[in-house]
């Protein structure tokens, strides 16, 4: 991590959207980070490491936003605030933070008081690692297109097939899986499970070598039987259980994005203020400024983007998809074209490998596939659009 000009230290920003409950908690955070340095850094075995943050954000009190003691307390706007500032600092941060809220999230919203009591406190506390299986190799977006299947078989469910692209897959200590259970055809054939990580014919791959840190497998069941209190909610509800936790994310995912975005600025007018082109600052230079010019403006619309569909959440309490998916698509777009100008006026140092630039072009291009692709945004708005659904 490069070391940064005071101007450039992550703040929130002063807008209508938050709270004073918001800017304690952006100093709760910063506050972590500070301390974080140095402590989750060298050559030891990466999933140790893993876990030793999760556990970390847990002591802290930060889990409690993801995994908060009653589900009716989820405050996205909260969200917002920690991934923006952890992924401004290192986004590996950000993606063990979250996905203890998207591996019990369905356990939240459906799960039974003995689920509950069970699983949620130890995650709140970053004692245990969730994570959540979903995605498929011959199907990601299209959720319908599920082919592992849960049979019942008396009192048991056996769950056959593979999952891959798998959040904390390896060192997590359950995963909620998405399997077909054959109530109908296509979605609505769909339910969740809590599979304990011991559970036997439940295996997990090497982990995936992506182009940014990311701690990820594959996993396969055979034969992998749970029994009937594993199932969340009732057969059938998968589909909803996955894009519940879907809509509740989709404005943090954002959030990440204006975080990774607002770095790759200030890093940026950090170079172009001191760095001397053709005898002048490259400040001075009106290409420069033009280019500064567009990168601002990306970042403003994107992040008044995200923060309306949170604020409209938790104030309003809309639920419908057309805001988090229009926070989603316009941050994670934003963000990549953002870190693209800042390699472009870094030059050669914006694409040499160890760079902070080039981490940050690495870590942006993946927000425009997870958690549901911008292709698929767009066809969340349109048809929302259409119905008569959307909301200014």
């Amino acid at each position: 991590m490069t070391d940064t000009l005071p101007d450039q230290r992550w703040t929130l920003w002063d807008w209508p959207f938050f709270e004073p409950a918001h800017y304690g908690l952006a100093q709760q955070v910063q506050r972590w980070l500070a301390d974080a340095h140095g402590r989750f850094e060298g050559d030891g075995d990466p999933l140790a490491r893993n876990r030793a943050i999760v556990r970390s954000l847990g002591e802290a009190g930060l889990l409690a936003h993801v995994v908060p003691p009653a589900f009716d307390a989820f405050d996205v706007r909260s969200l917002c605030v920690i991934r923006e500032a952890l992924t401004y600092d290192e986004a590996l941060f950000d993606a063990l933070f979250t996905m203890q809220g998207i591996g019990t999230l369905a356990i939240q919203q459906h799960g039974t008081d003995a689920q509950k009591a069970r699983y949620l406190d130890r995650c709140r506390r970053g004692e245990a690692v969730a994570a959540f299986a979903l995605t498929e190799p011959d199907g990601g977006s299209d959720v319908a297109a599920t082919a592992t299947t849960a049979t019942r078989d008396g009192d048991d469910f056996v769950i056959d097939g593979a999952k891959t692209f798998i959040s904390n897959a390896g060192f997590a200590d359950h995963y909620v899986v998405i399997a077909r259970t054959g109530e109908a055809q296509g979605s609505r054939g769909l339910s969740a499970f809590i599979v304990d990580a011991d559970t036997p014919g439940l295996s997990v791959g090497e982990q995936m070598d992506f182009i940014a840190d990311h701690p990820a497998a594959s996993m396969t069941f055979d034969g992998c039987r749970v029994g009937a209190d594993a199932l969340i909610g009732e057969a059938g509800q998968g589909f909803k259980v996955a894009m519940g936790a879907f809509d509740i994310f989709r404005p943090s995912v954002g959030a990440a994005a204006i975080g990774l975005a607002r770095r790759a600025m200030g890093e940026t007018l950090a170079r172009v203020r001191t760095r001397q082109l053709f005898g002048k600052p490259m400040a001075e230079l009106q290409g420069v400024q033009m280019t500064l010019a567009d990168m601002a403006t990306d970042l403003d619309t994107a992040a008044l983007s995200v923060y309306r569909a949170a604020w409209a959440h938790d104030v309003r309490g809309d639920r419908s998809s057309y805001g988090p998916s229009m926070a989603k698509l316009a941050a994670a777009e934003a963000a990549g074209r953002i870190v693209d100008k800042a390699v472009q006026l870094s030059g050669g140092a914006g694409v040499h490998r160890g760079s902070l630039i080039e981490k940050l072009y690495r870590e942006a291009r993946p927000m425009r596939i997870y958690e549901g692709a911008s292709e698929v945004q767009k066809l969340i708005i349109a048809r929302a659009l259409i119905a008569g659904r959307a909301r200014g």
